[in-house]
Parts: C-alpha cells; structure tokens; sequence
C-alpha cells in the first residue's frame, strides 16, 4: 500500500464529484462552448428552480437538470471533454471548476454561460474547491494551506489561513462556514470568508493588507495522528474519529457533542448532511449507524457484497446509499428498513448524490442517465441525451466489470519496517503499512517508555515525547482492523540525545514519467557527527507516512509506492551516527505520481456485416494513472491509426480474415499496457437449397444460408422473370401459371461478394368441370346433351368470344378440365343449366392445346375461386 493512502483504495470524493472533461485553460482561450437545445434567447439563465448541473463523460458536456420535471433544459458542451477529472461545484449564478489533472480552475457564468476567470492550482487529488454564494476557497489539502478567492476573478482574498500539512476537509455548511480538520492534531476548526468587495479593493484582490478571512473556531475532538473526516451540517459540522469510531458534532455554539459508535470498520461520511441525523457507513461490511443529538441510532445494513458504496445520505427522512459495482441506490426510511432500490442501468461507475435546491440528484457521469428525488421520495429519471440534442445517439454503455472475488477476511499482519529515531528527549517511530487481509485497519497501536498511542491507519507515525536524554527505548508496534489486533513488531533501539542534526534546509520532489518520485535536498548540518541517513514521509490528504530512507542526498521512490492522481509532499529528518534525528523539514512542493495508462478495458472486436474487409472496435478506458489519456493507438491487421474515443473501425482487409486486434492507451507518460482481441471480417456467402413446396400460382424455395459473418440479402428469380427478395431461409414466388415447371435462380449477397444455386419448381395443377346441366321440361331438357347449332353449352373457342369461326369444340357435362390462366372476355350466362351463373371471364383450358372456355359453363375445384388463376 502507498504511503498516504487509505487502507481500501476507493475512489477520493471531492465536492460536486468527480468526472472526465477536457481541459479548462482549452475552454477559457478558444471559449469554444457549445449551448445544446436551446435558443439564443434562452441561454442567459441561470441555475434556479430546482436545478443542478450534471456531468456526462462520455458526451463531455454539462446538463443543467430541472428537479421538479426531471428534464435537461441546457446543455454546455466542452471541446476535447474525454479523460479529464473534474471537481464541479455551484451556486444559482457561478459553477466552478476544477481540472484535477490539470489544476486549472476556471470560473463559468451561469448568466452568460461564459468562462470570466481561470487560475492554477497543483494538479492531482489534494486541492478542494469550496463555493457558498459570493465566497469560494481552495483548500490544498496536502500543503495545509486555505485561500479565499473572488469566486468570478478568482484572485486572492486577503491571506491565506495556514495549517499542518496533511489536513482534510473544506467544505461549506449550511451558514456559510468552511470547516476544516487537522488529523495531526486532532482538531477541526470553522473559518468564515471575508467580504470580497471590501477585501478585493484594499489591496486590488491581491495578497493581504485587506480583510481577510478568519479562523473563528477551533476544537479538539481526537487525539493527535488520529484519522478524520468530516461531514458539514446545515449549521456545524460532524467529525468522524475513524481511528476509534468516535462521532463528534458541533452545531451552532453548542460544544462538542461526542458518541462512540458501534463501528466494525473505519467509517464514512457523505461531504454534506442535511437534517439532525448523521449516517456513518462503513464501507468494508456495508453497514450504516446513524447518530443523532449525541446518540446511536438505528443500524441497519446495505444489501449486497463488495465495497464500492457510497456513503449513505441522509434526505428528507430517508437514508440513500448508493452500490457502484451494481448501478444500485437502496432508498431505507428512518427505521433502517429497506423501502426501494432505485437500478441505474448502465451506470458503469461512480454513482454522485449531491441535495440540492430541496431535491437529491443522483447523477452517472459514465452513462446517459441521472435521477431527481424530491422529498416526497418521488423518482424521476433523466435522460441527459433526450431528443436527440446532441445530434446521435449515445454511444453503448461499455458492460460492467465482473464483481471482485470476495476477500479471506483475517487479523491484520504486523507492520513492515517500524523504525524509531531518537531526538532531544523525544523519538519519533513510523512504520510502512499492515497488510489488512480482507478488512480495512482502523488503528494502529504503539507501546513504549511506559504509554500506549492510537494512532490513525493513515498517519502511520508519531513523536513520543517526554523521554530521558540517555535511556534506550523500544517501541512495539501492531495494527487493528474489524478483526482484532494483529501481531506486534519492533523498532530498533534508541536513545534519545540533545545531539541531534539540523534537518534538511529545502527539500523538492520530482514526479516522473516512469511512475517513480525523485525528492532531493541539500545534505544537512550534522552538529560535529555524521550524518547516517535521512528518512522522507510523504503527506497526502488527511494523512502521512514513512516513503523510505537514503543514505544519499536523494531517494528515487519506486513505481506504485504513492497513488497514481494524488498529490503529495514530503518532509525529511535527519539521523546520525548515534541514531538521534532532526526535527522535520519544511515541506517540499506538491507533485502527482504519474505512470503509462492501464490496458483498456472491455475491448471487444467484431466484424462490421455491411462493409467488406471492415472490422469495429469498442473498449472502456482504463486508469490513467495520473495523467489524462491522449489518445489510443490501435493496431489491426497490419494498419496502424490513432483514436481519442473508445471506438475504431479499420478496413481495406481481405475477406473472411481473422485479424488481431492491439489497443493501447496514452498519455503524458506514453503508451501503457495493450488490450488485445481478434475478429474476422465479412466472408464470401454460400447458399444451399434444402427443399420447398407449391400451390396453384406460387413456389417457395426453402435454402440455408452460410452469411460469412455479414448482413446477407437473399432474392429468387424465376427464368425470364423479376427477382423476388425476401429472407434468407425461404422466399415465395406468387404470380406464375398453375400446372408449370419454373427454372429458379437463388441468390445470397453480402458486402464481399455472391453466392447462387439452382432449383426447379412446378406449380400445382387446376383443375375445372364443364357444367351444363339440363332443365326439367322441353327444349330445356335437352340443352346440354350435345353441341347442337346455335349457341350451346361448354363450348370451346380460340378466342374469348362465342365466335362459331372460332369454336375448336365442346365437351358433355362433367368433364374435367385442366385450367392454365383467366381472361377477360364476351359477357357470358348459363342460365339455368349453371346456377344462372354469368361473367365475363374466360379460362384457358387444356383442350387441343390450351383454348378458352366461359367461366360460367367451368366450375374450378376447390372453391370454383377464378382469382386462383393469374391473368393470361
């Protein structure tokens, strides 16, 4: 584990919440915003009616969500917006930004929609942005120090407030107070902003001379080196001990109000609380207690496995606690009883709840989608990509990681390396890290000259003071999680001594590309002895430890030993031949550990079926590892090109061929690990007739289909006839003779080429009696015995007319006839001898070759339906 960080890696939270842009300094040159959606007319509004703006990674753009209907009314789109975090935080008239891998913070009008203002910070997670109505401040977690700025020329506001390094925090409550927690002395304090006009005109906004802000309260809630975090109120403040799971509020004037709550874990805090109820999660056994006036409330447990959890919120009488493996939010009302699970599909991410403007806003950065509760629990999902605004549709949610395997679960190991240096009647011990075994260490115990000290996970070393010049003394030191106290280990010998070095003068520090840190300092005054060593702590937000020892002027910190993103500084003591070391250093500039980015992840490729030799690629980014991703170099089938989204598509391959796929990412560092996978383009189809069946008129042709892996189109045509499409498993063919024989021709298309096959089909037969059927009484009765002169009965003509010229013959009542086709023709009636049946249709018979007989003297079997038969 990386000195300075938590024992459970977990995403750092930052007021607003943290997303991917592109970088600010871009935005405030080329002011290249691009307003989504909406009229000219209708941009100059700014953020109020129930409104919050939401981010979108993967469109990097804002939305501006109304709470009460659910819908995006605005949208700011910002150029190059992939791979950058941002912190984002708002009130009805000003957003603020800031590019955590930049350090950039630019100030956003929401009147105008228009950047007014930018300034540096150090880049990486460590610096926090607070804004409350006219006041914002940038709190440099790791430096210790708090600044004021103008909030709209985001220049300073009298002097900086400065603290120890390593302190937490910086957050607004309810009445305008930003409060701040000092782990290295246990303490936190309340500071309130100066008046920006009056401190801005003293000194022209610049650095000091004017009002200023001020430290107006302070208060002891934990021992020294123990860890905190804090949860602002709407009027104080909650700070969580995390290293012995003592909750201490403060509100209005009131002193502090301490409970040692029920915790089997270190425990978590939302950045704001509103209400008398405080939750506490711990986030290793999805476990909530929730603390009110002082006292323990109810508990209850967060369904599911794995750790990635927010903290639960407190809202409207009900606690929300978002699942970030699953895209979950379990909603419980104020008994701890589970009451809905809101599912955010495609979540893919960090799920943010922010209250705000009297709703909780629920936002995906990673996906398309948000939710807006008001406090009647009313649900209403955003769709931050609706109506098409953006001008396509989103692309697909990449699919969600695999849930981590569930961890052996034990006692913490002993601590590596406890080293203990001996000052002027003091010594100072610090260890590397326990391994926790599947559960976060809360504590970490140390014994010597007679005292025990609790000390916080994150702190990982202390100064004991109080010892006698002369005397040796050893420290034991072990750690505990949720299952006890793990096994012990010792330090060297000491002896404290009023012989002690000068620290280092200056220290700076380095982050390089190779993810190593590089800290140097100028050799130190070793009083008359020499100097053995030098030992560096790193400090990172809220927290400090050992980074290692030298015997040089230098020390190259391995790749991996810090947290890639997170800014850290450094301090460095002496020691010396007698084993007595220095005081601490000052504290060198911040840097952020970089590295080569992660393999991307998810990368799947595939075939593209409508195009030939073509192949696409998706895949979800990886870690950046400190820096933002540039681009992705992709590599297939001997062709090589460079991307900045998550998605490729390479062509001009051959058909059918299996071609390997690279994809890596870059950034300031170069190109990281590849992600590899293969996919075939489209093949040549191949078509296989298996069967088929017909009727009078029709023939269907019944065929397999090999696509090649492509979008086929399949087609029948008859000799001398017009194709016929259809699809690619059988096709009809309507339309032909009744009684024929038709040669087919099956065709299979696809984007690399053809396939036909042959068939053959006859239709069905119709077949039709010749009725004339005599009356009862004179000549009647004998019309239909033969073909007599005149008109008679079931004649049979060339023509489709009673034309005597052209009578070819006649046939008795009864006989069957086979029918090829129908025409239109004299206007015939049978009278009695057919069911005075009469039309003017005419039907092609077999009969001396094929002639024509009335439809009205030929019953067709089946039916006697004349539209059985085609036209002629």
């Amino acid at each position: 584990m990386a000195p300075g960080t938590p024992p459970a890696r977990r995403r750092s939270r930052l007021r607003g919440g943290l997303v991917t842009i592109a970088t600010v300094a871009a935005l405030a040159a080329a002011m290249g915003l691009t307003v989504l959606g909406l009229g000219a007319a209708d941009n100059a509004v700014a953020s109020y009616d129930a409104s919050s703006w939401l981010w979108s990674m993967a469109k990097s753009e804002m939305a501006r969500v109304n709470g009460v209907t659910g819908k995006v009314d605005t949208r700011v789109q910002i150029p190059q917006g992939r791979s950058h975090r941002m912190q984002v935080v708002q009130t009805d008239r000003l957003l603020v930004l800031r590019d955590l891998n930049t350090g950039q913070v630019s100030s956003l009008d929401l009147a105008t929609l228009q950047i007014i203002a930018t300034t540096r910070t150090t880049a990486g997670i460590g610096v926090n942005v607070a804004l409350h109505e006219d006041s914002a401040f940038v709190v440099d977690a790791v430096q210790g120090i708090v600044r004021q700025l103008d909030p709209r020329a985001l220049t300073p506001v009298g002097e900086q407030i400065n603290y120890p390094p390593g302190i937490t925090g910086g957050a607004f409550d309810g009445k305008g107070r930003l409060w701040i927690a000092v782990p290295s002395e246990g303490t936190v304090s309340a500071i309130t902003a100066a008046d920006v006009g009056a401190a801005g005109s003293a000194d022209g906004g610049g650095t000091g001379g004017g009002v200023s802000p001020k430290q107006i309260r302070s208060e002891a809630v934990a021992d020294p080196s123990h860890d905190l975090t804090i949860s602002t109120l709407d009027d104080g403040v909650a700070v969580l001990d995390r290293t012995t799971g003592t909750l201490t509020t403060l509100r209005g004037d009131e002193k502090p109000l301490p409970v040692k709550l029920p915790l089997t874990g270190p425990g978590s805090l939302p950045e704001r609380t509103t209400g008398p109820q405080v939750p506490v999660t711990v986030l290793d056994d999805r476990n909530v207690v929730v603390s009110e006036k002082g006292t323990i409330g109810q508990q209850f447990k967060v369904p599911g496995a794995g750790t990635q959890l927010s903290p639960a919120v407190s809202w409207a009488g009900r606690f929300y606690c978002a699942d970030e493996d699953t895209g979950t939010v379990y909603s419980f009302d104020e008994a701890g009883k589970l009451i809905e699970k809101i599912e955010i599909k495609g979540a893919n991410g960090p799920l943010e709840l922010e209250v705000r403007e009297n709703h909780l806003f629920i936002n995906a950065p990673n996906s398309a989608t948000a939710r807006v509760i008001d406090d009647q629990h009313h649900v209403r999902e955003v769709d931050k990509y609706a109506d098409n605004i953006l001008g396509g549709d989103p692309p697909p949610d990449p699919p969600a990681p695999p849930p981590p395997p569930k961890p052996r679960i034990s006692k913490p190991s002993a601590p590596k390396s406890v080293t203990a240096s001996a000052g002027n009647a003091q010594a100072r011990v610090s260890w590397r890290a326990a391994a926790p075994n599947g559960s976060a260490i809360t504590r970490y115990v140390v014994q010597g000259a007679g005292r025990t000290f609790e000390v916080g996970a994150n702190q990982r070393s202390v100064e004991v003071t109080g010892l006698t010049n002369g005397e040796t003394y050893r420290f034991a030191v072990h750690a505990v999680n949720g299952k006890g106290a793990g096994p012990t280990r010792n330090s060297n010998p000491v002896v404290p001594t009023s012989e002690v070095p000068d620290p280092p003068a200056s220290i700076t520090a380095q982050e390089r590309p190779d993810g190593t840190v590089l800290v140097k300092w100028p050799a130190a005054n070793g009083q008359g002895y020499k100097i053995n060593k030098y030992a560096v702590t790193a400090i990172s937000a809220g927290a400090n430890a050992p980074a290692g020892e030298s015997t040089k002027t230098e020390l190259v910190i391995p790749a991996g030993e810090l947290d890639y993103g997170n800014q850290y500084a450094f301090t460095v003591i002496s020691i010396n031949e007698k084993g007595a070391g220095s005081a601490a250093s000052p504290v060198s500039n911040s840097v952020v550990p970089f590295a080569t980015p992660g393999a991307p992840v998810n990368l799947k490729a595939q075939t593209v079926g409508g195009s030939k030799g073509t192949i696409s690629m998706t895949w979800s980014p990886p870690a950046d590892n400190g820096r933002p991703i540039t681009k992705y170099v992709v590599e297939a089938g001997g062709k090589r090109s460079e991307v900045t989204d998550t998605r490729a598509t390479v062509d001009g391959l051959g058909n059918g061929a299996t071609v390997n796929v690279r994809v890596q990412a870059v950034n300031e560092a170069g190109p990281g690990a590849a992600a590899t996978d293969t996919a075939t383009t489209v093949a040549l189809p191949t078509v296989t007739v298996t069967g088929g069946s017909s009727d009078a008129t029709s023939v269907t042709v019944d065929f397999t289909v090999n696509a090649g892996g492509g979008d086929p189109a399949c087609s029948v045509t008859p000799a001398g006839r017009a194709k016929v499409n259809g699809g690619c498993s059988s096709i009809r063919v309507t339309g032909l003779a009744p009684g024929t024989t038709y040669d087919l021709t099956v065709t299979v298309t696809n984007a690399a080429g053809s396939d036909t096959a042959p068939a053959s089909r006859a239709t069905q037969p119709v077949y039709g009696i010749a009725t004339c059927r005599n009356g009862q009484n004179g000549d009647t009765a004998t019309y239909c015995d033969n073909d007599r002169a005149g008109r008679n009965g079931n004649e049979i003509f060339s023509v489709t007319r009673q034309d005597n010229n052209r009578q070819v013959g006649w046939v008795p009542n009864g006989r069957r006839l086979k029918a090829f086709c129908k025409a239109s023709g004299e206007d015939v009636d049978a009278y009695i001898y057919n069911s005075n049946k009469r039309s003017t249709w005419w039907v092609r018979v077999e009969y001396e070759g094929q002639n024509y007989i009335p439809w009205a003297w030929l019953n067709l079997e089946g039916g006697d339906n004349i539209n059985v038969l085609p036209t002629c």
